[in-house]
């Protein structure tokens, strides 16, 4: 399947949604809840779903699609994994780190993914042959060690605190003495997308859903640098610069430890 179709199609849907959540961001939209009051849910999330769908199926009818709002529907061995909006709580907020995320897989394997900031207006790309940001390549690069790195976290959420306790909090306070500066954003596909960058050196997350990470794991990947978890199914995922020290990193640490 032409991968180069499949990425024009994931960009297209993902700035088809642009304008409206440009529109709607710092409206302070109202807030409903999926999970409990930590996984809030918008009517911009559920619409901009639709049209993400609506772009996908003209294009590759009956396809399977993965949503997080939508759920599964379509069948075959093409699948596309959509988050309209990772990262809900800071677009609800006023915040502006949030994205939306595509990817496609081909039986099984990542092929194309696409993660769109609708704010800056960047867009990282990837496909089998490289990663682009804006159609410029990228290359995962940067500190070699914890000392001089910036890690991006999200570990320990609140189902982490739930189950870990205190252990949890420990962990993380491990990683705040270890890195030069940890930061906990509030998107995981655009934390993989800044480290396909180079803009940050790792990032650590735990319970994601494919929607979250599989196009950011498939930017990190083609860029360069490397991404360990599965990321077509829900689990914990490691993800770091290429040239970083993971083995001497307390980060390593911590991923052991936590499984």
């Amino acid at each position: 399947m032409d991968t180069t179709t499949l990425l024009e199609t994931a960009a297209e849907a993902a700035r088809a949604v642009g304008p409206r959540l440009r529109e709607a961001f710092r409206s302070r939209p109202e807030v409903a809840v999926k999970r409990d009051f930590h996984d809030p849910v918008t009517e911009h999330d559920k619409a901009a779903e639709e049209t993400i769908r609506g772009v996908i199926e003209g294009r590759f009818p009956g396809s399977a699609i993965v949503g997080e709002e939508g759920g599964t529907t379509g069948s075959g061995e093409l699948v596309w994994y959509v988050d309209p909006i990772d990262g809900t709580a800071n677009f609800a907020a006023g915040l502006p780190f949030f994205c939306v995320s595509i990817a496609a897989a081909v039986g099984g394997e990542l092929v194309a993914g696409v993660v769109y900031d609708p704010v800056r207006e960047d867009e990282f790309t990837a496909t089998t042959d490289g990663a682009w940001c804006n159609g410029a390549p990228i290359r995962s690069a940067g500190a070699a060690r914890d000392r001089e790195a910036m890690l991006l976290c999200s570990y320990p959420s609140p189902l982490d605190l739930e189950v870990d306790g205190e252990e949890g909090l420990r962990r993380y306070g491990r990683l705040v003495d270890a890195f030069a500066a940890v930061r906990r954003p509030g998107s995981a596909a655009l934390n993989l997308a800044h480290v396909a960058a180079g803009w940050a050196d790792a990032v650590y997350g735990t319970r994601a859903q494919p929607w979250d990470v599989a196009a950011g794991a498939l930017l990190v990947h083609r860029a360069g640098g490397v991404y360990l978890g599965d990321p077509l199914a829900p689990g914990d995922y490691l993800a770091h610069v290429g040239g970083f020290d993971l083995a001497s990193s307390a980060l390593a640490e911590v991923a052991v430890e936590k499984r």
